[in-house]
């Protein structure tokens, strides 16, 4: 507990040391003026410091003109808003004392270099969220950074709907859910970066068994209404879109050293700078430390490098190239209820290792046609390769060589693998090593024409997209074994054609968006061992056409209501597609209805406000056919989730034009309704299971259980995260969060007593406790922080999937970033 104790000592010295950085107040100043010279009287201007919680707003005066005082010395992001005009941002570092004045120029006319970072983002920039026709929230790069979050899981669950389940305690594999969605390995929400597929494989395999480190990005932001058409294909639940830095102006460089319990460290650096018309930037980031459970542990390291080039003042193109490497000792089952019971934190599959690589590049070029017309064209490419020895697939087998098929074709070949005594000696293993190509190109073309007194805003785009998977099965001979017997060598591929096109009409206050998107995929699956080794080939398609239609109405003061309803869509895999002997299956895509209605509303400044109301009535809801694989999935039916979100954010010091912030910030969600619908049976068929877990009035036969009604699983009803913090702009950025997770159940009989292997259960509510604290020196252009996760160390079940999973232990770190 000295850790613990020593951790709290630093939290109180920075909330209490801010006495000792007393200095001289700067101030900052100017005119907007557009671009014949002309003053824009009524422009909004928000200054905002980039290393704490403190922001300020005004408007300029009848001579275009601005100014804020009594600012602290350091580094702020000054935006300047317009109706009618574009949005232009300076950032600026005041030194302690100085007079700042800058001129800033609005343009209505699109610059290439500005249409290419809109272009990143879901729903443009910030202004334009008046006329978004549906639900969007963002989580800024201060908010990232001064929360220290330990991963991408805790930053998400800021967000309102959004559910996502630990499974391995450091974020590694993404498991994520909107709106009651299942969130096991994030198949219904569609992962972009910078607005393009960050999954390696969206079409033909959504399984996501790839995260990059959360220090790779500057915001996040999540869209789930109507808008979703123009992204694809996943239209279901909701897009997960992470937004990565530009190049800065200045040249500068960041240092991060971050280290603490479960022998965690956390090292970065970064480099950028722009050049004349040159714009470079290179982060890399390296992570590692222990996992949740005993024989578990993590490597990352991280590469991310951008360069934008500006050829004139309407033709821009940027490059991107990343690469990303995990080597983790990590176990693919969990604990059975024995296990847990004894040990919860125990894991005897200490000889299961994963190893991923990715390599990632784009390359984009914004074109500035006219004044009213741009184009902005992708090209984007990823190879991911992760190759997953392990001597277990779930808790049910114990060890993995006795559950083996006896069958001729497939004999039990471990014969000196007995019991679980020799697990660690004579035990063999399976390698499932796989490999993902991906390829796209994709063009986007905006628009905007004026009809009288309605304003037109046109978005056309199209994507070719191919995506080649290599896959290999091997049984190995011992627990160390890194190649075996071949059984399985598959070749699956996806050509996809799609399209899109949005039009939004603006009338007085009313924004409306029609839409239409249409996804024609083609599947290809061989399997080169079938026959003897001669092989077999199947093929099938499917086309399906997505239609949405948004309503905005900005009418009131500071307030958005908007509405929607769009077409859920979400492919089947090529593995439920097309069988293993060339067969074509009859797997319908997964579709819905969504619809929403909600509110976004700025009172007044410091105070911001969204409640959405939502509805997403699947027609086909597409599940596994067993629980504790997942390998085979199968129609399901109607399902139903229904509830609201509520997001709302005080800051004190902006309402009351203090230096001294106290703010707070939640993000709820109620799901009273996930519920199945229409004839529905259990995916348990497991006679002796229903025997115990079905009532007589529900059971259909020996191995069939009726579901109608029953609770979706891993769909909490309740979701609340909130923060209480306090900041002042001379460097104090200190809260503590609380983190709230619902019941849940983790089966479709919604069983709450276990079952012995642990994959029948119910999961409880739980409880969790957070806080940070940083302290930012200007003069050493360095901030210190100390962070807790999980202060009270509750251990409590998180998945039972494959097994009972424990939650993240207490984490305590502590660190310095500098950047100069």
């Amino acid at each position: 507990m000295s850790l613990c104790r020593t951790a709290c000592s630093v939290f109180l010295l920075l909330v209490i040391g801010l006495p000792a950085v007393a200095q001289s107040l700067a101030s900052v100043g100017g005119s907007v003026r557009d671009e014949h010279g002309s003053a824009v009287a009524g422009a909004r201007v928000k200054v905002s410091s980039v290393g704490v919680r403190f922001d300020r707003e005004t408007l300029t005066d009848a001579s275009g003109k601005f100014r804020f005082s009594d600012l602290a010395a350091g580094t702020y992001r000054i935006e300047v808003f317009a109706d009618t005009f574009g949005t232009r941002i300076r950032e600026v570092r005041l030194g302690s004392g100085a007079e700042n004045n800058i001129e800033i120029e609005l343009s209505a006319v699109p610059i290439a270099a500005e249409v290419s970072v809109a272009s990143g983002y879901l729903a443009g920039t910030t202004e334009s969220l008046g006329e978004i026709p549906g639900s969007i929230e963002r989580i800024g790069g201060r908010e990232l950074e001064n929360a220290r979050v330990f991963n991408f899981s805790e930053a998400l669950r800021k967000i309102a709907g959004v559910n996502v389940r630990d499974e391995e305690g450091f974020g590694l594999r993404p498991n994520i859910g909107i709106r009651g969605a299942n969130p096991t390995r994030s198949t219904k929400v569609l992962l972009l970066e910078d607005g393009l597929p960050l999954s390696y494989a969206p079409y033909g395999d959504n399984s996501s068994y790839y995260h990059p480190p959360v220090e790779r990005y500057k915001s996040i932001e999540v869209l789930k209404g109507s808008g979703q058409i123009a992204y694809g294909p996943q239209t279901i639940a909701g897009v997960v879109n992470y937004i990565t830095p530009n190049p800065p102006q200045k040249p500068s460089v960041d240092i991060l050293l971050e280290g603490g319990s479960r022998s965690f460290f956390n090292g970065g650096a970064g480099f950028g700078g722009t050049f004349g018309r040159l714009g470079t930037l290179l982060n890399f980031n390296h992570k590692r430390g222990d996992g949740s459970r005993e024989n578990t542990n993590f490597k990352l390291f991280d590469l991310a490098s951008k360069a934008t080039f500006d050829f004139n003042a309407r033709n821009s193109l940027t490059a991107k190239f990343t690469f990303f490497r995990e080597d983790s000792n990590l176990t693919y089952t969990g604990a059975t209820e024995a296990e847990f019971a004894a040990d919860p934190r125990g894991n005897i599959f200490k000889n299961d290792f994963f190893y991923g690589r990715r390599y990632g590049f784009s390359l984009q070029h914004a074109a500035v046609l006219s004044s009213r017309i741009s184009l902005t064209t992708n090209f984007y490419s990823n190879y991911f390769s992760r190759d997953w020895w392990r001597q277990t697939s779930n808790s049910g087998e114990r060890p993995f060589r006795l559950f083996r098929p006896s069958d001729p074709t497939n004999p039990i070949s471990d014969v000196d693998c007995l019991s679980l005594a020799d697990l660690n000696t004579t035990c063999g293993n399976r390698g499932n090593l796989r490999d993902y190509l991906t390829i796209g190109v994709e063009p986007r073309l905006n628009f905007n024409f004026n009809l009288g007194a309605v304003r037109n805003e046109t978005n056309i785009g199209f994507r070719i997209h191919r995506e080649d998977q290599d896959r290999l099965g091997k049984y190995g001979d011992l627990p160390t074994s890194r190649d075996g017997r071949l059984i399985e060598q598959n070749e699956r591929k996806a050509l996809v054609y799609s399209g899109f096109f949005q039009h939004r009409f603006i009338w007085k206050d009313f924004a409306f968006t029609p839409g239409i998107r249409i996804e024609n995929i083609n599947y290809e699956r061989s399997n080169l061992l079938f026959n003897g080794g001669a092989g077999v080939t199947g093929e099938t398609s499917l086309t399906e056409v997505i239609p949405g239609f948004g309503v905005a109405y900005s009418g009131l003061k500071n307030t958005t209501i908007f509405a929607g309803v769009h077409r859920g869509f979400a492919p089947p895999r090529v593995e439920d597609v097309v069988t293993d002997a060339g067969g074509v299956r009859d797997l319908d895509s997964e579709l819905s209805w969504n619809y929403e209605f909600g509110a976004r509303s700025r009172p007044f400044r410091g105070v911001d406000l969204t409640a959405t109301f939502f509805r997403n009535d699947y027609e086909n809801q597409i599940v596994a056919a067993s629980i504790a694989s997942g390998t085979q999935f199968t129609n399901g039916g109607r399902t139903l989730q229904q509830g609201i979100e509520l997001t709302g954010s005080i800051d004190s010091g902006t309402v009351f034009t203090s230096s001294h912030n106290f703010y707070v910030r939640t993000a709820y969600s109620y799901l009273p309704l996930a519920e199945f619908r229409g004839d529905r049976l259990s995916t348990v068929t497991s006679a002796s299971v229903l025997n115990q877990y079905c009532p007589a009035e529900r059971r259909f036969s020996p191995t069939g259980c009726i579901i109608t009604g029953n609770r979706l699983p891993y769909a909490p009803e309740t979701l609340v995260t909130t923060s209480f913090g306090y900041s002042h702009q001379r460097g104090i950025d200190a809260f503590i969060e609380n983190v709230f997770v619902g019941r849940q159940f983790g089966d479709d009989l919604n069983a709450v007593n276990p079952t012995p292997n642990g994959q029948i259960g119910v999961i409880p509510s739980q409880t969790y406790w957070n806080a940070t604290a940083n302290y930012k020196i200007e003069k050493w252009h360095s901030t210190f922080f100390v962070t807790a996760k999980n202060i009270f160390d509750r251990t409590l079940i998180v998945d039972r999937s494959r097994g009972v999973l424990p939650s993240q232990p207490r984490l305590i770190h502590a660190g310095v970033k500098v950047n100069f």
